[in-house]
């Protein structure tokens, strides 16, 4: 495994970092093909072994039991300063507004429950799953640099956002001495490259890293046609990402293929080394042992200028999907599919 640093920070990171939404009670949540906890508990260790350090769930992943899963094998096979835990939260729901509950409050009652769910005193990453249009942003950076202040979060990032919202962000915590965000956890990988037109480029001149979520996207960039998984039947919200551009899609995942037969490696490891010339540490999630050992393997494979070049050429520009399409000013007071649950939030 190679390491490298953050960002903005002194946390030393793997390049690929384990993404846990698919750890967590399948019968408690958005997704229907999470792992049990004994299952989970293998990738997590198997991904331990081979060097992982950076580890990624949030408070809206299975109510919470995916944060638990994780905090309890971390607990049993890792020392808690050997790794890098990640956890997000989600913007205020209409029922908090309601009861005046401020981005402040808000924020330390999501960092408490996430804390108690990791049963962790703190988390070396707190990262703001999605822009909350309905809080105003002084409120959120305050409440995260209080955070931080209090020891409970090292460093801060976001997720889903446009470049814009980034560079205000962290121009309104420069001004007022707060925290600022080291890193940005978008949507990017062989087949959705918005990341590129504007993130790319913020992130390069201020040095914060990428790591972005859906690496594989869902495992389209990981299978040849024909195969399928759980994921790939259930995954509702990966189909309505991916379904509607499959067909141009498919002509740059026949070319991984084609790269991956040439080379004699997976088309994991291809999609993957793809990505690692680009950001800073992919998130890859894992629900198979055999899905984490061609991450770690991705990160030794070099992909020569040409490959590069012949994986990108056929690709197209695609509108905004998943969160980055559903989250809008206009859509911030609708339901979502994104939610805590049915957990009980801590208390101030």
């Amino acid at each position: 495994m190679k390491y490298t640093t953050l960002g903005n920070s002194d946390l030393k990171v793997s390049r690929i970092c384990m993404g846990c939404m698919g750890f967590g009670d399948a019968k408690n949540g958005q997704h229907s093909w999470t792992l049990d906890e004994e299952h989970s508990r293998e990738i997590i260790k198997r991904g331990l072994d081979l060097g992982v350090n950076f580890f990624d769930t949030a408070i809206g992943y299975q109510s919470g039991t995916s944060e638990q899963y994780v905090g309890r094998a971390i607990r049993d096979y890792a020392r808690r300063e050997d790794v890098v835990v990640a956890t997000k939260f989600l913007p205020r729901t209409q029922e908090e507004i309601a009861a005046g509950i401020s981005g402040q409050q808000h924020i330390e009652q999501m960092v408490n429950t996430s804390l108690k769910n990791l049963g962790m005193d703190y988390v070396d990453l707190y990262i703001y799953h999605m822009w909350d249009y309905e809080t105003p942003l002084y409120d959120i950076m305050d409440g995260l640099n209080r955070m931080v202040k209090a020891g409970k979060v090292r460093y801060i990032g976001i997720s889903n956002c446009f470049a814009y919202q980034l560079a205000k962000a962290n121009a309104l915590a420069e001004r007022e001495g707060f925290a600022k965000f080291i890193s940005i956890q978008g949507h990017y990988n062989l087949i959705f490259r918005e990341e590129e037109r504007e993130m790319a480029k913020l992130c390069a001149e201020d040095n914060i890293a990428m790591t972005p979520y859906s690496a594989l996207a869902g495992g389209r960039l990981s299978k040849h046609p024909g195969e399928t998984s759980k994921r790939l039947e259930e995954d509702t919200y990966a189909k309505f990402k991916y379904d509607a551009t499959a067909d141009q899609d498919q002509v740059i995942i026949n070319r991984v293929a084609e790269l991956a037969e040439k080379r004699g490696v997976t088309m994991t490891e291809i999609s993957l080394a793809w990505l690692l010339t680009k950001v800073t540490a992919p998130v890859v999630g894992a629900t198979k042992l055999h899905h984490i050992d061609g991450a770690v393997k991705a990160v030794d494979l070099e992909l020569s200028p040409e490959e590069i070049s012949y994986l990108e050429e056929p690709y197209v520009p695609h509108r905004l999907v998943g969160v980055m399409a559903q989250n809008t000013p206009a859509a911030a007071k609708k339901q979502h599919v994104w939610s805590t649950g049915n957990q009980k939030i801590e208390k101030n």
